[in-house]
Formats: C-alpha cells, structure tokens, sequence
C-alpha cells in the first residue's frame, strides 16, 4: 500500500510539475508580442480622399407631356417601355364637346362673311348716291362704319374658328420628341381636365443612353468637389460593378434641412448598355485629393489602445496624443484647400497642417507609441505627414483574440 501511495504521490508531483511548465510557456507566448499583436508594415503608397453621397439616377432630358383641353380618353396608343418618335399620336381625348364648338365657329364665319358682303354693297351703293347729293355725308359716313365693322367681325370669327380647330387637333395627343415611355399616367376613359394646371399624361425619356445623377452633399465636402471631376458609383442592382461619370454642376442653391445643409451635385453618366435604369439609386464616391508615394498607416493602428492601458510617454518625452480613428479624419482635415499642408508643431521631417495622432511600434520584446502627424485618408489607409515613423516600422493594428489572454499582472500563487 505504501509504495502505492508513493506512486501516486510521483505521479501528482510529475502532473503539477508538467502543468506548470504549459502554464509558464503560455504566459511567455502571450507575452510575445508576435504572437499577442496583430502587426503591419509601415510602407509607402498612394492614397484617395474621397466624398461619398447617395443620389438618383434620371434621364437627361424628362419631358412631362401633357394636354391643354379636357375630355375623357378615348384611345391609347402607347403603353410603358414603348419607343416613340417625333409627332406620333400617343392618346386621343373624346373631341365631342371641342367638335361642336369648332362647327359652331365655323358657322361664325360664314355668317360674318355674309354680313361683310351686305356692307360692301351698301357702302358701293352710297357712294353713288352722295355723287349725286341724292344721300347726305351721314348716311354715306355710317355706311362705311358699318364696312368697318363687318371686316372686323369676320376677322374675330375666322380667329375663334382657328382656336376651335387648334382645340380639336389638341385631342390628339402626339410626342414632341423622340423616346421611350417611362411612365403612362392614365387609362382607357380616365377624365382629364385641364384648367390652372396642365396634367401630366405621359413621361418620355428622350435618350436613356446619357443618363444623370442628382446627388446632396453636404457643406463639408463641397469645398473639394469641381465641374470635370470623376465620379464613381455602384447600384444595388449591379453590387459587384463600379461605374463612372463627371461632375457636371454644381447647383448654387443650397438646401436646408433640419440645420443640415447640403447642395445638389449633378454628375453625367454614359448608358451605352441602357443597364442603368431611371430612378436607381446611387451611391457616388467623389476623390476630391490624391497623394502618391507617400507613408501610409493602416487606420486600425490609429485605433489601437493597449489593453493594459495606461499613459505612455512618446520619443519626444511628451504624453502620446490621443487616438485617432478614421472616423474622425473628415474632408479638409490634414490638407488645406488648395491640396496642399502647411507647417504644423511637433513631429520629425516634412511638416503639414493636419491632425495628430498615435501608432504603436514594435521594438524589440516591447511596444512604443510614437506621435505623428496626420494626412488625408482613404477610410483604410491614412498618410502619415510627420513624426518619427519610418517606412518598414512594425506597428500594431489590434491584438490577437486566439483563446490567449494577456498575462495578468497577479503571479501564480503558491499553497
């Protein structure tokens, strides 16, 4: 029983033993900074600061056709999707109403015409007569009033004749411009009345291979965008593919909405393939600047903290500035107007006007923070403008959540 006893006590001894050899290798590799810190290399690069808005795909030129008579429709020429061309019939109202007027008009005229006639022939009748004195000046004078009046009343009816015909030819209604029908706002016997406001009947697209983008960007980012500029932009109908256009305009006439002010940016878009359809949403990216071969950070190591905390002192011997997140770097941040930085304090080489920041450098068997200076920003990369961050420096971007916890400051206890 006694060497029983003594063998398990071995065994015991050997386990613990075993155990606390595992325990202290983790604790060494959590300590590692390889393998506790996600680690990237600082290189040099090109970088994109963009502005990005949703708009709304529309046809360059929308025409809203319209009637200028009432009636009830009759037929239908036309349906959605459907090509038109110039002058060619798209409805027809009932031109019942519009048709007796027209007659009635007509009728006018002849009955003025007639009139005009009887006033030639009195008016001839007493110039013959005042030749002879067989009439006074009067009568010869009221006659040709009367001649006067006769031609100016044909004149008015021949007029409301020809208004009367131009109504009954409004019936029809034809298209003013070559097309397709994006829309059809009525139906077989729908009642149309045209009385302060036009209604609107049919909408023609007149070339859906040109296409526009009505977008609202804020006040912010107004200030890099120009006429001429690139645009990129993706639909929902097509995720995985990018298009492009140019800036074409940008609309002077600011909107304001609950204290937000943005204004319109109009962007033309070539449809060759007639993919994009009106009334798409878009979502547009605008690169308002651009550096090339410049040092370039990941934006998570601009983020990263250590878990253990506390305020390190940078290289300069100051307190490290305050995390910057990408979040934070807005357009105009870390470049001035013109696409250029001016001189900013702190930091080592090349000096811009820009926001500061902290990364966190591997050196050795430790992690330093080190101050910089901070560029434009793609929302992945950030230019790095000053400090004393080199190219091929090993900075943090996180810390690995692979089961290894990061050693505590408690020692193992001992019983």
């Amino acid at each position: 029983m006694k060497s029983i006893g003594k063998i398990l006590l071995g065994v015991t001894v050997v386990a613990s033993l075993v155990g606390g050899g595992v325990w202290v290798s983790k604790q060494r590799a959590a300590q590692d900074p390889e393998t506790r810190y996600k680690l990237a290399t600082v290189e040099k690069g090109s970088v994109t600061q963009t502005v990005s808005a949703n708009g709304t795909l529309n046809p360059v030129v929308l025409i809203s056709v319209g009637t200028q008579v009432s009636g009830t429709v009759k037929k239908l020429y036309v349906d959605f999707n459907d090509k038109v061309k110039k002058g060619q019939p798209l409805l027809e109202l009932d031109d019942a109403l519009v048709s007796a007027t027209e007659r009635q008009s007509a009728a006018n005229v002849i009955n003025a015409q007639a009139s005009l006639e009887l006033a030639q022939a009195n008016e001839a009748r007493m110039k013959s007569l005042i030749a002879q004195e067989y009439v006074s000046k009067q009568e010869y004078d009221q006659s040709a009033q009367v001649l006067k009046s006769a031609r100016a009343q044909l004149a008015l009816a021949r007029a409301q004749n020809e208004r009367d015909r131009a109504n009954l030819n409004f019936t029809v209604i034809r298209s003013p411009v070559d097309g397709v029908v994006i829309d059809r706002v009525v139906d077989l016997g729908q009642t149309v009345a045209a009385s302060f406001q036009t209604p609107t009947l049919i909408k023609i697209a007149q070339d859906l291979s040109e296409m526009r983008i009505d977008t609202s960007f804020a006040e912010a980012d107004i200030g890099g965008i120009r006429a001429g500029q690139k645009a990129r932009f993706t639909v929902d109908a097509f995720p995985n593919r990018s298009f492009t256009g140019e800036v074409q305009q940008i609309r002077l006439n600011p909107t304001n909405l609950q204290n937000v002010v943005t204004y319109n940016v109009r962007i033309n878009v070539d449809n060759p393939e007639q993919v994009l359809l009106p009334g798409m949403t878009a979502y547009v990216n605008i690169g308002v600047q651009k550096r090339e071969g410049v040092l370039l950070v990941p934006n998570a190591a601009l983020r990263f903290k250590p878990a253990d905390g506390g305020e390190k002192k940078s290289e300069n011997g100051q307190k490290s500035a305050s995390t910057v997140g990408p979040s934070s770097i807005g357009p105009g941040m870390g470049a001035g107007a013109d696409g250029s930085a001016a001189k900013a304090g702190g930091g080592k080489g090349k000096k811009r006007d820009g926001q500061s920041g902290t990364v966190h450098v591997l050196a050795g068997d430790e992690i330093r923070p080190v101050g910089v200076q901070l560029g434009i920003t793609d929302n992945r990369n950030t230019e790095i403008v000053g400090g004393d961050l080199k190219e091929g420096d090993r900075i943090v971007t996180g810390e690995n959540t692979n089961g290894v916890k990061p050693p505590s400051s408690v020692g193992m206890r001992m019983f």
